[in-house]
């Protein structure tokens, strides 16, 4: 019940029982087109250029920013936690000129905020995350597709923790490029990274192809604005997962059935519905530990749907719970990082562990523990507070 990695779908697991086939298999060349469609609707987008990339959810943020920012570009990160901070590594280490906003750990920016910094730095990539599991606070996104349209800005927007059980609408919000991951709100095991790319995003990665299929032989010239890897290249991976099926790499066939799987479970619940699950037992999870007298982190206005803050009491040591918990009941919550570490716990309520009973056993261990710890808890506050937002529910 932490913040992800969480419990793995039975289905997606019965899926990735399945037997490896050759990668260029007509078996193997159809699931792959097959899990391309299932992600444009998960992603809501009409994005041909929809694909995985192999490696955890790090790995397609990394292929996304590789392939798109060359050495002196500049890129815009607004950061309002531990993951804005990554894709400021990130871009760093892309060779990119790197600009960042900042508001404090629990806050997220105004659209006017943004647009300001956009209009001051001129970049060439706006690089957001849409909801940071270390803050359990999501960014609104709606209007900083319009934004970047306005000033000719790609805006690339890191889903991995929100995709699933939040609302997301690339193309309606006018996302450029787009990474997640499997092991949030789509239920899945870390490994494999959805990306989905828009035309302006895949004519900027197609420019800077320096030789046809990526192959290069002695004496061929190496252009300077060159994707600078080999297994993130956006453009070779496309090749790839195209009708070219360039021989990029042996794809990770376990993952790909995972994934797959992911997706088919998610779809057919419905985007809506999924999205509704989880605001329902994250709003039962955020009224139980309220009912146990705790104080939830963070703006609760622009809260994931999937993760509830939590501030530790004081005089409790948060990782001797955490320990508690773990040890005798089975049940992992997450702490924090940086400026919040020690004083948050995160709790998660998504993908399969989005669910009443998980919610319930949660408050009522969580309510042993505490009181063990000399905290005075009220007796089944949490969970006759969650009980409330289920009967309201009904």
């Amino acid at each position: 019940m932490g913040p992800g990695p969480i419990t793995v779908h039975p289905r997606v697991l019965q899926a990735m029982s399945a037997q490896l086939t050759g990668q260029y298999d007509p078996f193997m060349t159809a699931t792959m087109a097959e899990t391309q469609a299932l992600y444009r609707e998960v992603f809501v987008t009409a994005n041909e250029a929809t694909l995985l990339v192999d490696g955890t959810s790090r790995a397609g943020i990394e292929a996304a920013l590789v392939s798109l920012v060359e050495p002196g570009d500049r890129v815009l990160v607004p950061r309002f936690g531990r993951f804005g901070h990554l894709l400021v590594e990130i871009a760093e280490r892309c060779g990119a000129e790197v600009h960042v906003i900042d508001v404090p750990w629990g806050q997220v920016f105004a659209p006017e905020a943004i647009e300001a910094a956009v209009r001051e730095v001129r970049p060439k990539v706006l690089a957001v995350v849409h909801g940071d599991t270390s803050t359990t606070v999501a960014q609104p996104l709606d209007a900083l597709g319009a934004i970047c349209r306005e000033h000719d800005v790609l805006l690339y927007c890191d889903t991995t923790a929100s995709l699933g059980g939040n609302a997301f609408l690339t193309d309606a919000w006018g996302l450029d490029a787009v990474s997640a991951g499997l092991q949030k709100c789509l239920g899945g095991p870390s490994g494999s990274a959805p990306v989905t790319l828009s035309p302006r995003a895949v004519e900027v990665i197609e420019s800077r192809k320096s030789i046809e299929a990526g192959i290069r032989s002695p004496g061929d010239p190496v252009r300077a604005d060159r994707i600078r890897s080999n297994y993130f290249d956006l453009g070779q991976v496309l090749d790839y997962w195209g009708p070219k099926r360039l021989n990029h790499h042996t794809e990770a066939t376990t993952m790909l059935y995972g994934a797959r799987e992911c997706a088919r479970v998610l779809l057919e619940e419905g985007l809506d519905a999924s999205v509704a699950r989880h605001r329902l037992h994250g709003d039962a999870m955020l009224a139980g530990v309220q009912g146990l007298g705790l104080t939830p982190f963070g703006d609760l206005a622009h809260r994931m749907t999937n993760v509830v803050g939590v501030e530790i009491p004081d005089g409790v040591v948060g990782d001797a719970v955490r320990a508690e918990l773990l040890e005798d009941y089975g049940i992992e919550i997450g702490t924090s990082f940086g400026p919040l570490h020690g004083r948050v716990w995160r709790i998660g309520t998504m993908g399969y562990n989005a669910r009443r009973d998980a919610v319930l056993t949660t408050l009522a261990a969580l309510e042993a523990v505490l009181r063990r710890h000399g905290v005075a808890v009220p007796t089944a506050g949490g969970t006759e507070a969650a009980q409330g937002v289920y009967r309201a529910a009904a």
